[in-house]
């Protein structure tokens, strides 16, 4: 397990999870608060030091950024701090790859890490013989990303060609399910929102949810019997995240084109998360990045059970601090899920007429 500092410039409770899903054991937070990043170290030069006393004196073996670095910020500080230093990025990005598991995961993860290191190629070699594996180093199946840039190249045109078949082999899919007359309902939330409990839950399946980050990759899609004679497909994919890396978002095209093409969205949110304003609006805007901005949605408030809320009215709760039309279950108690069930069918009556 390696060693690990935390720097950025406000709370970092996200990025200590974050590090320790990635194997790191935080020894220290540095938060400093600037008006704009330093443009050479993102910290300015006394926090730099400070830093690099620590790494010096505890053996530290990474230091990691809440943001994304550029690529002369990362080689300065490197060189000044002499160890390895990973952004919040290459952080999320190495979550991802050991989270992959099926052969389309792992090509459309692979191809965000590499579209990511292209841009950062110079020094970055010599940094990966110099200090060898472990966070921000591992591809998909943990296999070493040390590559030229013309490998780099080369590799990436062939993942966008395979990810490019998975697109076509999806739409595919999706125009069969059109003809069945089969609505699409997607479910889309922060990590660790819930989002795969709620849909096994749906879906009746009991298998046992993991409670780390992204522990969703694949999309997953179940037909279901929503009451009498009722058929629906519902779907769930990879939870959203504050600075979700854009090359994730252009990797996972393919995966994210299911919400796109979805008939109704259901929004999970955690409702015990005190965060969750803000993780509601990060998920409203990467919605909107990916073209789904103007889909039909509904809000559901996941995790009922961790508050104890009264459901009030049938599982609808509206009130301040909750959209008005939005609903409040619990996936783990089984509480509000036959409401969820008649607003589902509600909104996906008309699209079978």
């Amino acid at each position: 397990m390696e060693s690990a500092i935390l720097v950025g410039n406000h709370a970092l409770d996200e990025l200590r999870e974050l590090a320790t899903s990635a194997g790191a054991r935080v020894i220290d937070e540095v938060i400093q608060r600037r008006d704009r990043p330093d443009p050479a170290t993102y910290i300015g030069k006394g926090k730099v030091e400070e830093i690099r006393e620590q790494v010096v004196l505890e053996g530290v073996d990474v230091v990691i950024f809440d943001d994304e670095l550029s690529p002369s910020q990362a080689k300065n500080l490197e060189e000044a701090l002499d160890t390895k230093v990973v952004d919040r990025t290459g952080l999320i990005l190495d979550i991802f790859a050991r989270r992959a598991r099926t052969k389309e995961g792992k090509l459309q993860v692979e191809l965000a890490q590499l579209t990511y290191r292209l841009s950062r190629l110079a020094g970055y070699s010599a940094h990966l013989s110099r200090l060898g594996g472990g966070i921000g180093t591992r591809g998909p199946g943990e296999t070493k990303l040390e590559m030229d840039r013309r490998q780099i190249r080369h590799r990436i045109s062939t993942l966008k060609r395979e990810t490019e078949q998975i697109r076509k082999h999806r739409q595919l899919h999706r125009e069969r399910r059109r003809r069945d007359q089969l609505p699409l309902v997607s479910l889309v939330g922060y990590t660790n929102a819930g989002k795969s409990t709620l849909f096994r839950a749906l879906s009746k399946e009991n298998t046992l949810i993991s409670r780390r980050l992204f522990s969703t990759l694949d999309t997953l899609i179940r037909r279901i019997q929503l009451g009498r004679d009722f058929p629906v497909l519902i779907s769930d994919t990879v939870g959203f995240i504050r600075k979700l890396p854009h090359q994730l978002v252009s990797a996972f095209r393919a995966t994210l084109e299911e919400v796109v093409e979805a008939d109704l969205i259901l929004h999970v949110i955690d409702v015990s998360d005190p965060d969750r304003d803000e993780k509601q609006r990060v998920v409203l805007d990467v919605l909107k990045d990916i073209g789904a901005g103007g889909h039909r949605l509904l809000t559901v408030y996941n995790k009922a059970d961790l508050l104890a809320l009264p459901l009030g009215d049938g599982g609808r709760r509206p009130g301040e601090g909750f959209s008005t039309d939005g609903l409040i279950v619990s996936a783990v108690s089984g509480d509000g899920l036959d409401r969820l069930v008649e607003e589902i069918v509600h909104h996906v009556t008309p699209l079978r007429v």
